[in-house]
């Protein structure tokens, strides 16, 4: 079934259609970022720009606001500013600690979800709990200073602000009308038992591009918005004119709504060394309200930033809704000669056409979810899986960044030192960035972070799929990847290391991309020939012995080991087992990819040969072959190494990094091999004269029942030591959780691994939840919790090996029960378990939650569902960053395999 909203991906897609023009790409922190850190040494990012500073001080390269939208290129915004008579400011943005602020680093401290999109944002809505009381600025970053890392984070529902339901439910919802013209609703209910004031401002506004006088944003000169006929008309140089309405507004509303104008302009009182050109400041809102400075705002009525205000006395559970509209027609606002200025106005832009608007939006988008959420979900899973997609589409964000620019200084901007423009991503100068990427979280992470996104892409390619390949093409492309060949990591350090899980990403999405014989081979050839670069980075840079055996810092995993993997040791070196079994699993999905393509170009047969080789190399490295590899046979398990004087020393942790190799496994068919005699000649050539690799690795032919040869299969562990790993793996004592794969075992829970290096002690132990110690790197919660993107890679792999042993190798699930399974019914048996977090038990409560009653109780809380970063091991409670739905959105994928294998055992 083709849907409405099919309909308009493709012609978004062919470019016939902006349909994507406008959505969620407004960031949810500005403030707080690198881009916006023009400290001399460039390291004091949360203290350059602090929150107290954000309703002042114009950004230089982006925007931010409350659940709000912008268009792809962040030129004209608009987010919500709510005022409830009590805070001593607008809330006009998300608030949350910083990391030297917060026990456990950056929080949030705020109540919203992500309840619905579709791909192209022709129907958007979310949902923010704003409070009746003060809001809890001090006392949420006083409690969390002093709290340590044993202790939990301290949280809005901590300080009893929502007791007795004393909030407002801020609802807003957006429409299409067509590509550039957009409804938007905003519905704000009063939960509470009496009624409540709120002041609302529904804001819009242009990014600052003028002031700065730079050369890379494409528009130099200043936007502008004036009244007209009630009505607002802007001007803009590369957007052109846009209309801006609201239904409350006009001497026929009957209200006391008024537009109020000023200019998006730092304020030179507040901030008299920064650079502005207006006499009117981004916070004359603020102030005309909170402050009740009149003559803040400009009595022009003209400027670059402007919002419909009204003030509202709401009853206890009642509900006021406010109409806006923002469209690039301007026939519906054109007054008639006669019949009154407005009158055509409102029966156009807010009659009957506005409502009949979203209802049918909203029908296209239920319409759509209909042929991408299976109807044998319950309707519990089917919410689950809407809200998962919901956050994913909202977690798009136009990014901005040009190094060169930020180091160097714009002509009007703050003076550089040269210090500075040697300083932080210096070597990464060609890097000019300003597109809508999908981020891992808006708050916590407004940046995108490159191995994140390789996993954000597997659920979104089944949404818009046209999107996940642009996404992966981009991280490719001059103005992204280094000269070197390095995909960028983050924009905190952009040469950082992360796993190289890219070119696997673009596997996924090319198989998304349609049925085996109408794939988009030219996508993959694009990535192939770009990846090749990024691969002989990976081999010249992170082999130090040339033993194909790798290491390279966090890779992702933070503090998983015993040691600061970012920094050099006092001797020696650390030869990782996740490190060479990532460079196994990029090899194996490059040999995928080589393979794929060289079924219409023979000449990427030689690309094959030369990945399987190397596939193969690294195996026989890890796997003890001359006396150096990573696997412990005693143990059944794989282990870093420390190599010094001449001797290579295993570190005896039992977590995740000694489960990678688990993941490497391919799967080379007949049918594809026949079709390449050269490959197939090579590599048979090659294991013929590698006569002992079967007994460290996988290399089996597989018999079809006539006893013709159907598939080989290449794994790091041999069939022996394979069952040895997932053995461990399922063990409840060590691995397997009620709720998915932890990524430390449990075992040093109790007995703590201990090692004397250096002058130093070293000691990992089992923290199933946040970390309790300090950063060790990026968020450094790796000794325990359980993590979605891992979880999803070990679920593949387990798949992938019972396709090719079939039924007949069974396991024991949990290791020791004496109940045996199929590899393919103990991936399910996983998928199960981390579902299970995000359902429902019979008294209401679903382990995400915690012990949050409300969540259990309450209509108005228990169907919002978070998507959170990672999960703690033993109870199931949501940790880390709330809206990470980028990898998290996994679960929607896991829900739709789960789905398949039901319709599957029912034929």
């Amino acid at each position: 079934m083709t849907t409405a909203e099919d309909l308009r991906l493709q012609a978004s897609s062919k470019r016939q259609e902006n349909w994507q023009r406008w959505g969620p790409y407004l960031s949810e922190r500005q403030w707080g970022t690198v881009r916006e850190d023009y400290s001399e040494g460039g390291d004091a990012t949360w203290s350059y720009f602090p929150h107290d500073h954000a309703r002042s001080r114009a950004y230089r390269w982006g925007e931010d606001g409350l659940l709000g939208i912008c268009d792809r290129q962040c030129r004209l915004c608009f987010s919500v500013g709510l005022w409830n008579g009590r805070d001593p400011i607008l809330k006009e943005r998300l608030f949350g600690v910083t990391g030297p602020e917060g026990n456990h680093g950056e929080d949030v401290k705020e109540c919203y979800y992500y309840l619905d999109s579709t791909p192209t944002h022709s129907y958007m809505k979310a949902l923010y709990k704003y409070p009746h009381a003060k809001y809890p600025y001090e006392d949420l970053v006083d409690v969390s200073r002093k709290r340590g890392f044993q202790d939990p984070e301290y949280e809005l529902y901590d300080t009893n602000i929502f007791d007795e339901s004393r909030y407002f439910d801020v609802v807003a919802e957006y429409a299409k009308g067509g590509p550039d013209d957009v409804l938007i609703r905003l519905s704000i209910t009063n939960r509470g038992p009496q009624p409540a004031v709120l002041h609302l401002l529904p804001q819009f506004y242009f990014r600052n591009t003028w002031t700065w006088h730079c050369t890379d944003e494409g528009c130099t000169t200043r936007p502008s918005m004036r009244i007209e006929n009630d009505v607002v008309k802007t001007n803009h140089e590369s957007l052109g004119q846009v209309w801006l309405a609201c239904d409350r507004t006009g001497d026929e509303s009957g209200s006391a709504w008024s537009w109020l104008f000023t200019d998006n302009e730092t304020n030179a009182h507040r901030h008299p060394d920064m650079p502005s050109e207006s006499e009117f400041y981004k916070d004359a809102l603020n102030d005309f309200v909170v402050l009740g400075e009149t003559v803040a705002v400009n009595p022009a009525r003209q400027g670059t930033k402007c919002a419909p205000y009204g003030l509202m006395m709401i009853g206890a559970g009642q509900t006021e809704t406010i109409q806006l509209r923002m469209t690039h027609v301007s026939e519906p606002f054109v007054a008639e000669e006669s019949g009154g200025k407005t009158d055509a106005f409102r029966r156009l832009a807010f009659g009957e056409s506005f409502d009949r608007i979203f209802a049918d939006r909203i029908n296209e988008a239920n319409e759509f979810y209909a042929t991408r959420i299976d109807a044998s979900h319950t309707p519990e899973r089917a919410s689950i899986m809407r809200q998962a997609y919901a956050g994913l589409l909202w977690t798009k964000q136009f990014y901005h960044y040009s190094v060169t620019t930020w180091l160097d200084g714009d002509p009007n901007g703050m003076p550089t030192t040269e210090s500075r423009k040697l300083g932080r991503n210096s070597e990464w100068r060609h890097l000019f960035n300003r597109d809508v990427i999908s981020m891992p979280d808006k708050w916590e992470y407004p940046w995108y972070a490159a191995w994140d996104l390789a996993f954000h892409m597997v659920p979104m390619a089944y949404l818009d799929v046209h999107f996940a390949k642009e996404q992966m093409v981009l991280f490719l492309r001059e103005w992204y990847m280094h000269p070197s060949g390095q995909i960028p990591a983050y924009e905190w350090h952009l040469s950082d290391v992360n796993p190289p899980v890219h070119a696997w990403g673009v596997w996924q999405v090319y198989k998304a991309t349609g049925p085996p014989q109408k794939r988009d081979k030219v996508f993959l050839a694009r990535c192939f020939q770009k990846l090749l670069i990024n691969f002989t980075w990976w081999v010249n840079r992170k082999d130090p012995r040339g033993k194909n055996i790798f290491s390279g810092g966090f890779l992702g995993l933070d503090n998983i080991g015993v040691f600061d993997r970012s920094k050099p040791l006092p001797e020696g070196h650390l030869e990782q087992a996740d490190g060479t079994a990532w460079m196994a699993f990029y090899c194996g999905s490059m040999l995928r990819i080589a393979l794929e393509l060289a079924e219409d170009h023979q000449a990427y047969g030689d690309m094959a040969s030369k990945f399987f080789e190397h596939y193969v190399a690294i195996a026989e490295a890890m796997n003890c072959i001359d006396g150096t590899g990573l696997w412990e046979e005693n143990d059944g398990f794989y282990y870093d190494h420390l190599f010094v004087d001449g001797k290579s020393i295993a570190i005896r942790v039992r977590s995740l990094v000694g489960l990678l190799p688990l993941m490497t496994g391919v799967i080379l068919e007949d049918d594809i091999i026949g079709k390449l005699p050269g490959f197939k000649r090579r590599m048979k050539w090659f294991l013929e004269n590698r006569g002992n690799l079967s007994d460290h690795m996988t290399y089996m032919e597989h018999k079809d029942d006539e006893g013709n040869s159907g598939s080989q299969l290449l794994a790091i562990p041999s069939e022996e030591r394979l069952r040895k790993l997932i053995a461990v793996m399922l063990d409840e004592n060590e691995f397997l959780s009620p709720y998915g794969i932890r990524s430390m075992s449990a075992v040093h829970r109790g007995d703590p691994f201990v090692f004397d290096f250096g002058g130093q002690r070293h000691e990992v132990s089992y923290v199933p939840g946040e970390s309790d110690s300090g950063m060790f790197g990026g968020n450094s919660n790796w000794r325990g919790p359980i993590w979605f993107p891992m979880n999803y890679l070990l679920i593949q792999s387990l798949k992938r090996y019972h396709h090719f042993y079939g039924d007949d190798f069974k396991v024991e699930c949990p290791t020791g029960s004496g109940h045996e399974m199929t590899l393919m019914e103990v991936a399910r048996e996983l998928e199960r378990r981390l579902i299970s977090m995000f359902e429902a038990d019979k008294n209401g409560e679903r382990p995400i939650n915690g012990d949050d009653e409300r969540y259990r109780d309450d209509p108005a809380w228990r169907e919002n569902i978070l998507f959170y970063e990672y999960f703690h091991a033993d109870s199931g409670k949501g940790l880390g960053a709330s809206h990470q739905t980028g990898w998290t959105a996994l679960v929607a994928s896991m829900l739709r395999t789960q789905a398949h294998a039901q319709r599957q055992r029912k034929v």
